[in-house]
């Protein structure tokens, strides 16, 4: 617009500033090219009003009234203009007829007395309004009227000139800017102003006294203007102050001593303007240049500069200059001056420039947000009961939708943004944080075995370097969420309960002093609740509660038995037998029947384990859903115990009680425990509840009973023996090793199905890359089996040492669903997915009970193991295998995995006597020594065996063709000492 304009050519703009009572800057309403709009200085024509007073000099009299009559009426306003004329002599300065509206602005200064008229000169008759002679007669009539400064008023004319305190701009010492602080701190002033040197800067009279001050705006900074040549920055030509339309104006004066030292300060080098300068300025200045404002004050520099927020009204509307400059992203949030704000304001300028740069919006279009270690994790919302709290600010969730006894049921869920101090690990003899204790037990009280809604955040990727993993451990991904405890109201309808999920947990946390809110960096994922968690923190520093507070915490001396000595643990239990229950907390479910309890009373922790009821061991069947089960019933909970005795571990043995209820029922009723009898059922405390909950278990054959089978006889031999109360198990043969040892699969076992149709599931790949792929001794991997190319689950038992060289490189395999076991090349082997591998292996290892089977080395081993392949792996038969002992010693020999090795009396479905029995009648094998005491049910499958044996001898087959053998060392009889004379 201005830069084509020319003389008598209407145009419109809008007015950006009024620099004295005749002359604007109009701006142009639209542009095309990039950056702020073109602009023209106009001097209304044929007027002259009075100067504002310059740097150290007193206005002409009415020269304030005059600016502000037309300040007021036209800033930021749209008008219609054109230029009469320009005078070359003062720089080009333009002049020129401005409507507002229909409203010449011209007429209204002079009608209202506020400017004088300039008739044309004789050198200049060209030079004149076009409305010169409707100027004069307003003029004339404002005089006789006595309006402005033509007023009659004695005495109004002197009065009319601003007495002027002397400008803090460039010279702090006329300025006390720490008392102004101290007087208006956080109260609005009202100022006026006068010029914007960048979007940020601003320097304003301070009304009613006229200070004139430099004022930065309050936690951020627009991009820099540069810098010009020396005498470009300091000499600068007053467009205002030149007379109207005169070319002898007087030059400026000496510079003072402030300019000089500026002057002296500056490089007389030219510095380039930061991108967006230009329009962060120009944004400033359409806003409050020449407007009314209300400044905030907020802080003072060390240079003794004033720092604020700056507030203008649009209409009704008030509006914060620092805050749309942030929003529109031509500042950058800063925190030292921040810090001098409220905190509402400081969170709003900081969320607003974050939301720049995720936008990229102006001085942000090429911002590359730093690298971060958390992500956003969407659409991951769930209930669920809480199982365990961790920490003050970590829990173990067991979702809903997961079913019970998987893998994935339990949840571990850290709360979103907050940190609260450290358990600690006794094992490393860290003692917990001040506060830590309290922390989980305030959560315990009101969490545990709660209902709670879970909205997951983000997750994070923790290192060794943060701090936070056990020794040793390498990167582990850490899932994040808000939980919340639900407060239902009545008469609240389902979509109001799911509009707020109820009270957050983290919130309660920090509110109690019990935590701290995580300052994050830019970019980092952080709760959706983080301003709600903020004010909490606001709260609770305010209330000096918790860790914010000076007070220390209560100190706790927590004597952990579990790590101490058995001998200590037996010394500890005279304490414990003096009241007959004890409160406790059970603080870890270390197995199905065994637990870590914190007794209040006593302040020590203590192994604690159910009286005459065991859980299967690690390793064995349901021995993790045994533990699962027990977290979800009493992990955390206050319980009762007493306590009878101490094993010699140091575990301490008796009955707990939660909730009234005999806590070892919850395993027998669900068919995940067995009672001892042999620990002395008088002993035990509600030791008939105990057994009934067992029988029903077995009536309904629950888990580990799904194959017990109600007083079934078993032949062993020639003579039935009754097998009441024995384990009875329908298995297939899959592998027959030496010495009467062989492995088993469960017939209508759901997890041998489920296994299978996992892997028939499977897509695999063409062969791994050499090198991308380097499994080691002890990880399950997928084999292919050379007999019939089957994939299979295996375990790696010898592998190439280094990393594998060539697709045929050898690993030694055992196929832990089938027991058997072989070397298979590199290209046969492949990764497998936790999800299957996870799985207890399907092969069960056994042995023939009560006898013994020649080794594979000794003789008759061969034809032994022979005739059991045979009669077993050969035949295709299914067998019932009662199991008479566990061995947990087992299957440590190469070849045989690890595990419990079962003891069985081995039946064919079509046979009539056991496999056992047979064996002893080809003479193949022999009879275990007899022990001077035997259960009466071993001695009668004993003897029922002898009689096989007894036929086998007299017929001398197998290994008694030569007669008797000799037993073995371990079965021999202590030599008798002779006897003295």
């Amino acid at each position: 617009m201005a830069g084509t304009a020319t003389e008598n050519q209407w145009l419109k703009g809008r007015v950006k500033a009024v620099t004295s009572g005749d002359c604007l800057v109009v701006t142009a309403l639209t542009h095309s090219r990039a950056g702020p709009p073109p602009e023209k200085t106009i001097t209304l024509s044929s007027l002259i009003a009075p100067k504002l007073a310059r740097r150290g000099g007193i206005d002409e009299p009415f020269a304030w009234e005059s600016r502000e009559f037309l300040r007021k009426l036209c800033i930021g306003k749209e008008v219609t203009f054109k230029v009469d004329y320009k005078v070359e002599a003062i720089a080009g300065r333009e002049f020129g007829s401005v409507y507002l509206g229909n409203e010449n602005l011209a007429k209204l200064v002079v009608q209202n007395g506020w400017a004088k008229v300039r008739e044309a000169g004789q050198q200049n008759q060209d030079k004149v309004s076009p409305y010169i002679s409707e100027l004069l007669q307003l003029e004339e009539l404002a005089k006789q009227e006595g309006l402005g400064r033509w007023t009659k008023v004695p005495g109004a004319a002197e009065a009319s000139v601003r007495n002027l305190p002397p400008s803090a701009v460039g010279d702090s010492g006329n300025f006390d800017a720490m008392g102004l602080l101290a007087a208006s701190k956080g109260k609005p002033m009202e100022a006026i102003v006068e010029q914007v040197r960048d979007g940020s800067t601003i320097r304003v009279y301070l009304l009613p006294e006229f200070q004139f001050v430099q004022v930065f705006v309050a936690g951020l900074q627009a991009p820099s203007m540069g810098r010009r040549s020396t005498q470009e920055t300091v000499v600068e030509t007053d467009v205002a102050s030149a007379p109207n339309g005169d070319a002898s104006a007087e030059p400026r004066g000496p510079l003072t001593s402030a300019q000089r030292l500026a002057a002296s300060a500056v490089s007389s080098v030219e510095v380039s303007s930061d991108p967006f300068a230009m329009e962060a300025k120009y944004f400033t200045e359409l806003r409050v240049l020449n407007r009314d404002v209300r400044i905030v004050l907020e802080g003072v520099d060390k240079f003794n500069n004033l720092i604020g927020s700056v507030y203008y009204s649009v209409g009704e509307e008030v509006k914060d200059l620092g805050l749309e400059l942030v929003e529109n992203g031509l500042a950058k949030y800063v925190e030292w001056s921040a810090n001098m704000m409220e905190e509402e304001a400081k969170k709003k300028l900081k969320a607003a420039e974050l939301q720049c740069k995720k936008n990229r919006v102006k001085m942000w279009a090429n911002y590359v947000p730093p690298a971060s270690n958390s992500k956003a994790i969407h659409d991951q919302n769930f209930t669920g009961k809480v199982v365990e709290v961790v920490s003050g600010d970590c829990l173990v969730v067991a979702d809903d939708s997961i079913p019970f006894g998987s893998p994935m049921a339990e949840r571990r869920v850290c709360l979103s943004s907050i940190r609260s101090p450290k358990m600690g690990n006794p094992r490393r003899e860290e003692k917990p944080a001040p506060y830590a204790r309290e922390a989980r037990e305030f959560l315990r009280q009101r969490l545990i075995g709660k209902q709670v809604i879970v909205q997951m955040e983000y997750s994070r990727k923790i290192s060794p370097a943060d701090g936070v993993t056990t020794s040793g451990a390498g990167d582990r991904v850490m899932d994040f969420g808000s939980v919340f405890l639900p407060s239902p109201s009545k008469g609240d309808t389902a979509e109001a309960a799911a509009a707020t999920p109820g009270v957050n947990v983290a919130e309660l946390i920090i509110a109690r002093g019990f935590g701290t809110v995580v300052r994050h960096r830019d970019f980092e994922e952080r709760s959706n609740h983080y301003e709600s968690l903020l004010a909490a923190e606001a709260r609770a520093i305010a209330g000096k509660k918790g860790i914010q507070s000076a007070k220390e915490s209560p100190v706790t001396h927590v004597a952990d038995l579990t790590v101490s000595s058995a001998k200590k643990a037996k010394d500890f239990l005279p304490s414990l037998h003096r009241s007959r229950r004890i409160s406790a907390v059970v603080e870890y479910v270390l197995s199905g029947h065994r637990f870590k309890l914190y007794i209040p009373k006593e302040t020590c922790s203590i192994a604690f384990a159910f009286s005459g009821v065991r859980c299967p061991g690690r390793g064995e069947p349901y021995s993790e859903d045994a533990i699962a089960f027990m977290r979800r019933k009493i992990m955390q909970r206050d319980v009762e115990i007493e306590v009878e005795t101490v094993d010699r571990t140091g575990t301490f043995l008796g009955s707990m009680w939660e909730s009234r209820t005999n806590a070892a029922t919850f395993l027998l009723e669900a068919g995940l425990a067995k009672m001892q009898t042999g620990f002395g059922s008088d002993r035990i405390q509600e030791a008939h509840l105990l057994e009934l909950a067992e029988r029903s278990a077995k009536n309904q054959k629950l888990k580990i009973w799904e194959n017990y089978v109600e007083g079934e006889e078993v032949e062993n031999g020639s003579s039935k023996v009754e097998t009441r109360n024995k384990e009875t198990l329908k298995v297939v043969v899959t592998e027959v090793l030496g010495g009467g040892r062989f492995y088993v699969q469960t017939v209508g076992d759901q997890k041998v199905a489920s296994i299978q149709n996992q892997l028939a599931s499977l897509s695999l790949k063409d062969a791994p890359i050499v090198g991308s792929f380097n499994p080691k001794k002890g990880d399950i991997v997928l084999a292919q089996f050379s007999l019939d190319n089957s994939w299979n689950r295996a375990m790696i038992v010898n592998a190439p040492r280094g990393a594998v060289q060539s697709p045929d490189d050898k690993f030694e395999v055992f196929y832990i669903d089938y027991g058997n076991q072989e070397t298979v090349p590199y290209s046969a082997v492949r990764p497998i997915d936790p999800s299957v591998s996870s799985a207890p292996g399907l092969a069960q290892l056994c042995r023939l009970a009560y006898i013994k089977v020649p080794s594979l080395e000794e003789d008759f081993g061969p034809e032994a193991g022979e005739y059991l392949h045979t009669v077993t792996l050969g035949s295709g038969k299914e067998f019932k295998a009662v199991v008479e002992e566990r061995d947990t010693s087992g299957g440590k020999v190469k070849g045989q995995g690890t595990g419990t090795e079962l003891a069985v009396t081995l039946i064919a479905v079509d046979d009539e006597i056991s496999v056992n029995a047979a064996m002893l009648q080809e003479g193949i094998a022999r009879m275990e020594k007899r022990k001077k005491w035997e259960h009466k049910d071993k001695q009668a499958a004993l003897d029922a065996l002898e009689k096989f044996q007894d036929e086998a001898r007299k017929s001398r087959t197998g290994i008694w063709q030569y007669g008797d053998i000799q037993s073995d060392d371990e079965d021999s009889a202590p030599v008798r000492k002779p006897g003295r004379v």
